[in-house]
């Protein structure tokens, strides 16, 4: 170890009595009244010593006012170089930054708000570049050099952001534009991986909904199946009693509004009257004579009103 490290690890004993001029630039850099008491010093170098302050306003707890002073050599007038405000090592400080792209949650955007996207997004590939072979990852890249040898199509050499609003006719432009795939960049198996993973935790088959509904999605009357291969395993919810209506959701998902849950039984009808056409039942004209309850021939009981 070398002399000149020795002393600087020794504080200079001007600059280290020096506490009251430390003091006073502490309490001119900060506010009346939050600069506690001392809390100690450091020596910073060959007569660079830096004093340390408790600072007692409110919301910094544990740091401290920083004043370093130092002198030249052979002099003996002390002065300030700075005074700052630094943590100490139980203060309380604001969580780490995070950039905005990581931040960002679902849910977070608002009307007017701009998202703009990564040009090295992992969720994205490109689409159809416009060249005679598209990459082999395009969803244009096969059929589109099909139709266009099938149709003696003309190949544009300009990728489609760079092309006009409407394609001449008869290039792979125009018939891009016609199907719908005339897209800069579309989704990466990695962003279709992740949308499916997303969208199962929400609505999938381990859900506490799911667990407990009748029947799954696949067999129920409301769900709109979707294109493309995430088709095959999500769907749309189109029932407004659902707590997935609108929402994307696994065909294992479930829940009690399912269409054929709970069909109501229909109200028992009764049975037609039948009516025997074939036997004639006898209604005499007259009543008989012993129909009565008074024997015939009781004149006694005649007088008395019965029949």
């Amino acid at each position: 170890m070398s002399a000149a490290t020795t002393r600087s690890r020794t504080p200079d004993r001007l600059c280290a009595e020096a506490v009251d001029l430390a003091r006073a630039a502490a309490q001119e850099a900060a506010a009346p009244g939050v600069v506690g008491a001392h809390a100690g010093l450091v020596s910073e170098g060959d007569r660079v010593v830096t004093h340390y302050f408790e600072c007692v306003e409110l919301g910094y707890r544990g740091w401290r006012w920083a004043v370093t002073v130092a002198r030249a050599s052979r002099a003996k007038l002390v002065t300030v170089d700075e005074a700052v405000l630094l943590p100490g090592p139980d203060a309380v400080l604001a969580p780490e930054w995070v950039p905005w792209s990581e931040r960002l949650r679902p849910g977070d955007m608002g009307p007017g708000d701009l998202l703009p996207t990564d040009a090295e997004d992992l969720r994205l590939e490109p689409g159809w570049s416009g060249e005679d072979e598209p990459p082999p990852n395009s969803a244009v890249s096969e059929q589109m050099a099909e139709l266009a040898e099938a149709e003696d199509a003309e190949v544009t050499a300009a990728s489609p952001a760079e092309l006009a609003l409407t394609p001449p006719r008869g290039t792979i432009a125009a018939v891009a534009d016609e199907l719908g795939l005339r897209r800069a960049r579309v989704l990466s198996r990695y962003g279709l991986h992740t949308a499916a993973d997303r969208w199962e935790e929400a609505f999938g088959p381990k859900t506490p909904m799911a667990q407990a509904a009748p029947a799954p999605c696949v067999s129920c009357g409301f769900l709109l199946r979707i294109g493309g291969s995430l088709g095959q395993a999500f769907g749309v919810c189109a029932n407004e009693f659902s707590p997935a209506d609108g929402r994307v959701v696994s065909l294992a998902y479930g829940c009690g509004g399912h269409s054929e849950a709970a069909v109501m039984p229909k109200p028992p009808q009764p049975a037609s009257p039948v009516i025997d056409e074939t036997r004639v039942d006898p209604f005499p004209l007259r009543r008989a004579a012993d129909a009565g309850s008074v024997p015939v021939g009781d004149d006694a009981a005649a007088d008395l009103g019965h029949s």
